[in-house]
């Protein structure tokens, strides 16, 4: 049974669900734990770390996307009390955001010859794009349909996100942040890679929304090997997939037990 979903986004970033639905919905979902996510994105609705609302416990958490040298990877941050440095940096990546999705719906319109009647701005992202393209009546292309021959990485309608790299990241992430994970390892072209990465972290994001099929082996001989947490997520953007995947009780003991350390004692541990 899933206690704590630790992978959740909102409309601050690229999902469905407002920020201050979040507890409700989690709680609709038999959960007890959540965390908010969302995409180079803070939240002003948290005001701490760690808050209680509506009988659940909610983690102040932030995912961002960093530039390895075998690739690019997805960061998670728990129990975030941002730097000046991670808002500024962020805030970077947000403005480079909406120029990219502005160029990708020129390309997207451009060669459809359609009017897809979305803006750039704040938040919007490739799903919103692919939402659109799949909405709009002219294009007979479906959400995955978007993604798979349109805006996918090296599809037509593709730009690259301007990011900062692993290092960069890792050092953000530490001064504002309790617990520092790596995102989904199973979904990178080379786990392995991946697994080496996590070396300099805190976490792996073990469980997760895979086929059921898929071999965690190889996420609990990391974990093991570089003496890691287990964290775990649905990734959830919208309202029906919220605790599809995540953390028994125990398991999520450990990371509440991390995150309520002072940040300070982090930053000088």
């Amino acid at each position: 049974m899933v206690y704590a979903d630790l992978h959740v986004h909102t409309t601050r970033s690229d999902g469905a669900l407002d920020p201050d639905e979040v507890p409700a919905v989690a709680r609709q979902a038999g959960l007890s734990a959540v965390a908010i996510t969302d995409h180079e994105r803070l939240q002003p609705s948290l005001s701490a770390p760690i808050v209680e609302r509506d009988g659940v416990t909610v983690i102040y958490g932030v995912e961002l996307r960093v530039e390895a040298p075998a690739g690019r990877v997805d960061l998670l941050g728990y129990g975030v009390d941002p730097t000046p440095a991670l808002r500024e940096t962020l805030d970077g990546i947000q403005r480079n955001r909406v120029e990219r999705a502005g160029r990708i719906i020129d390309c997207v319109e451009d060669r459809l010859g359609v009017d897809l009647d979305l803006e750039p701005a704040t938040g919007v992202g490739r799903p919103h794009v692919a939402r659109a393209i799949a909405d709009h009546p002219d294009t007979g292309i479906d959400y995955e349909g978007a993604f798979d021959r349109l805006i996918g990485g090296g599809d037509p309608c593709f730009v690259p996100r301007e990011i900062p790299s692993f290092d960069r990241g890792v050092d953000l992430l530490r001064e504002s942040c309790r617990l520092v994970a790596l995102a989904h390892p199973l979904r990178y072209p080379d786990p392995e890679v991946a697994f080496a990465l996590a070396a300099d972290l805190d976490a792996i994001e073990r469980n997760y929304t895979y086929d059921s099929a898929v071999d965690l082996g190889p996420v609990d001989e990391a974990i093991e090997r570089h003496g890691l947490l287990a964290t775990g997520g649905s990734d959830a953007h919208d309202r029906t997939s919220v605790g599809d995947a995540g953390l028994d009780e125990a398991a999520f003991e450990r990371i509440r037990e991390r995150i309520e350390r002072p940040l300070r004692a982090e930053r000088d541990h």
